[in-house]
């Protein structure tokens, strides 16, 4: 595995600089790309099976790190997100017919900072609340040309007609100097109808990047339907502040946990509050891991795949309520990149052995950009991932989206995994030429790809390059590039 790694960071020489590494936040190749001056105007808009793609974006130039959320109150409203590389705003996507057709929607920002001062959106996370709102998180990046950064803030939008439009949206936690590398904000929302904290909104990120005297895992929590936000840090303080890709989740009865990747300790760190974020507990492992922030596996050798997790809680009335899970990717004995699943029953006090969400195959195969939905209805835990079980290359070039799914508590999964994309993406081979003219190698499908599960029914969504030699007039090299698809899968 080594020499492979080796090659891949030799291959990525001949191209930009790799930008996934702890003192470079992953918004950073979009910082390159639009210091450049683009801006470009957004275009028109076993037992399981999965459903025809649709292509929810339609957008000329690339987007990556895909999100969707489900509405509780209508299942079929759905509301997603992705970053676009080449123009300054967030994507926002909705869809009232659960996901068969999509409209597309411009996430606000904020006024720039300074003489030729530029600002732009990165991260995207959603949640609905009980009462169909829906929420977009996202980072705020200010630069001024020549100049470099000025700072980064959280933002958290409101839409209250499904996504359609979001006319506000609250900004918060500005950091400039030397502490600007925030990262990674994810949102949730505590829907839980028996919760004390019902639709209470949290944000949790990393402010470790760069070298913050702060660092840690900040949490942001609004009891006003995200007017105004207080923040905590849920890490150690005395701790070394080395963390990305926080996620947080909500359990039953209201309890909110969050999960990180302690790159420095190198373990899936985990901690909770049972206050609503006001105070948290001591910092606890979910589990050791080998590979400490990122790999360069050949699908991904120009920026590596991200280690982080993805967590949720079950909050059916079914056999495992309570039960709390976490996914993340993780080297196995033979070399390959593999998705690994752990539960606990106390609250995250303890965690079970982790064990792959995967089938296991006798070729060598590569999985990463995950995602884990826990259905609130059914119980059921979902996992959604990058596979290179198709390659045809024999260099593991070749990905597909693939889904796996557990009945029991994460105690086994289904078999075979189900293939969600219907059509193999290839980013090293554009009929023969080589880097390809329609793929963004600074960002490529970005750091993860979203799941959403609710009664029985799965939407994965995810960014490939399927439609990257696509003619698009009015885009960079007249070509669509990376697009953000959406699947159904449910039981037959």
């Amino acid at each position: 595995m080594q020499k492979l790694v080796t090659l891949a960071f030799l291959a990525a020489s001949l191209l930009p600089a790799q930008s996934n590494n702890p003192n470079q936040p992953t918004w950073w190749a979009k910082y390159q790309t639009l210091l450049n001056g683009a801006d470009k105007k957004a275009g028109t808009t076993s037992a399981l099976a999965a459903g025809a793609n649709a292509d929810a974006s339609n957008e000329c130039g690339p987007q990556s790190e895909t999100y969707l959320t489900i509405n509780p109150s209508a299942p079929s409203n759905l509301a997603a997100g992705s970053n676009e590389i080449y123009r300054l705003s967030m994507r926002g996507y909705y869809s009232s017919d659960a996901g068969s057709t999509w409209g597309a929607v411009d996430l606000p920002l904020p006024p720039a900072i300074g003489k030729n001062g530029i600002r732009f959106g990165s991260d995207p996370s959603l949640a609905f609340d009980t009462r169909g709102n829906v929420y977009y998180s996202y980072i705020v990046v200010f630069f001024s040309n020549g100049n470099g950064i000025n700072g980064t803030e959280m933002a958290v939008a409101k839409s209250t007609d499904g996504g359609r439009t979001y006319p506000t949206a609250t900004y918060f936690s500005f950091s400039g100097g030397s502490d600007h590398f925030n990262d990674k904000p994810m949102i949730a929302t505590d829907t839980n109808p028996a919760s004390p904290f019902r639709d209470r909104i949290y944000v949790a990120w990393d402010a470790a990047s760069g070298g913050s005297a702060g660092g840690g895992i900040r949490v942001a929590s609004s009891s006003d339907g995200g007017a105004t936000f207080s923040i905590t840090r849920a890490d150690d303080p005395s701790g070394p502040g080395r963390a990305i890709g926080a996620v947080p989740f909500t359990g039953p009865n209201g309890e909110l946990y969050v999960a990180w990747n302690d790159y420095a300790a190198n373990t899936i760190a985990f901690n909770r509050s049972f206050d609503g974020g006001a105070t948290w507990d001591r910092q606890r492992v979910v589990a050791p891991k080998h590979i400490p922030f990122d790999i360069a596996i050949p699908a991904e050798s120009y920026r590596g795949a991200l280690v982080y997790p993805s967590c949720a809680a079950d909050r059916s009335t079914g056999p495992h309520r309570g039960r709390l899970y976490c996914s993340w990717m993780d080297v196995n004995s033979a070399g390959n990149t593999d998705i690994l699943v752990a539960y606990s029953d106390d609250h995250g006090q303890s965690w079970s052995t982790p064990l792959p969400a995967t089938d296991q195959l006798f070729q060598p195969v590569d999985r990463f950009n995950h995602w884990l939905a826990a259905d609130p209805v059914t119980g059921d835990v979902n996992v959604s991932f990058y596979d290179t079980r198709n390659d045809t290359t024999g260099s593991r070039y070749m990905t597909d989206i693939y889904f796996s799914q557990s009945t029991n508590g994460a105690m086994s999964w289904s078999l075979p995994n189900i293939r969600v994309s219907s059509v193999s993406s290839n980013e090293h081979d554009c009929g023969g030429v080589f880097p390809c003219a329609g793929i963004d190698y600074g960002n490529q499908q970005g750091d993860y790809a979203g799941l959403a599960s609710y009664g029985g029914v799965s939407h994965p969504v995810w960014t490939d390059s399927r439609r990257q030699l696509t003619p698009s007039t009015g885009c960079r090299n007249n070509l669509t590039m990376e697009e953000v698809f959406t699947s159904t899968v449910s039981r037959k």
